[in-house]
């Protein structure tokens, strides 16, 4: 098996292979929105408010195929990512501006660190520092400057506290999060997770950000997401691997089995279609996601 970008010992692949992070997606998200920029992006590009799980999808397939797939992998899935955002551009907004290629990254991080450390412990400051600097894959694999991203888990906590501070809520990213946690036309076995997971993403939401978008929370609401929690770091590390990491093994089989079939059709001479994308029609940006 060809290299990947990271060593199988690599912090990063301990810590964003683990499924629970899943949790986190939609306050990942949530988070990207509250940029203006990013907002008017999604709402002028994107159909994913309609098809969740394809954002869900091109999130995944990005994020495991970089850290987990092999260079050819990690290389064809983030062109393809690359290739998707060079079309999401407007007035006053732009995928390729680095500043946001940062924010949405740096919303991956927090989220991760956030889940990974209340669930299964804190990681050492020398594996803190080495995942963090790692995690900057997820924004230069696209094209972002190496400069641009803060340059140490300091930097980035001032960077981080100062955003969430000031960044302004707009009313496109209240009308997409309004999607995003009441959807309709989930399949119908997901819908009973629907309740559960707009608790938890408005309960991990920075406050000043839960504040602007408006969403109601109260110390009550804090002690059941605190219980909930706990609950999760009581049974989640005793789950057996297979099930630990089962939501990194399905996207990164998928995203093998479309490359494959991008491969087949080039083999056989189908030069004269178009090669099936190896993200989904559709999928949202600018992100490189949650």
């Amino acid at each position: 098996m060809e290299d990947g970008l990271f060593d199988s010992a690599a912090v990063i692949r301990r810590v964003a292979g683990e499924s629970l992070l899943l949790a986190g997606g939609g306050r990942a998200t949530l988070l990207q929105i509250a940029h203006p920029a990013v907002a008017q992006g999604v709402a002028n590009h994107s159909s994913f408010t309609e098809r969740p799980l394809d954002r869900l999808r091109t999130t995944m397939s990005y994020v495991y195929g970089v850290l987990y797939g092999t260079r050819s992998e990690a290389q064809a899935i983030s062109r393809a990512v690359a290739a998707m955002h060079s079309r999401v551009t407007g007035p006053g907004y732009d995928a390729n501006d680095p500043d946001l290629q940062v924010w949405v990254n740096a919303t991956l991080f927090d989220t991760a660190m956030l889940l990974y450390e209340r669930v299964l412990g804190p990681l050492s400051p020398t594996d803190a520092d080495t995942c963090y600097r790692q995690y900057s894959v997820l924004a230069t694999a696209i094209g972002c400057p190496e400069s641009a991203w803060p340059t140490d888990r300091a930097a980035f906590t001032e960077y981080w506290n100062q955003t969430i501070a000031t960044i302004p809520v707009s009313d496109a990213a209240r009308r997409i999060a309004t999607t995003l946690l009441w959807p309709e036309g989930l399949p119908l076995a997901l819908r009973p997770a629907i309740p559960l997971n707009r608790f938890v993403t408005i309960g991990l939401l920075p406050a000043p950000i839960r504040s602007s978008y408006g969403y109601p929370w109260s110390p009550r609401r804090e002690r059941l997401l605190d219980r909930t929690l706990s609950g999760l770091a009581t049974a989640y590390p005793h789950l057996p691997g297979r099930v630990r990491f089962a939501a990194r093994d399905f996207y990164l089989r998928d995203l093998r089995k479309r490359l494959a079939r991008r491969r087949n059709l080039l083999t056989a001479g189908s030069h004269n279609s178009p090669s099936p994308p190896c993200h989904p029609r559709n999928s949202a940006a600018p992100s490189s996601v949650p």
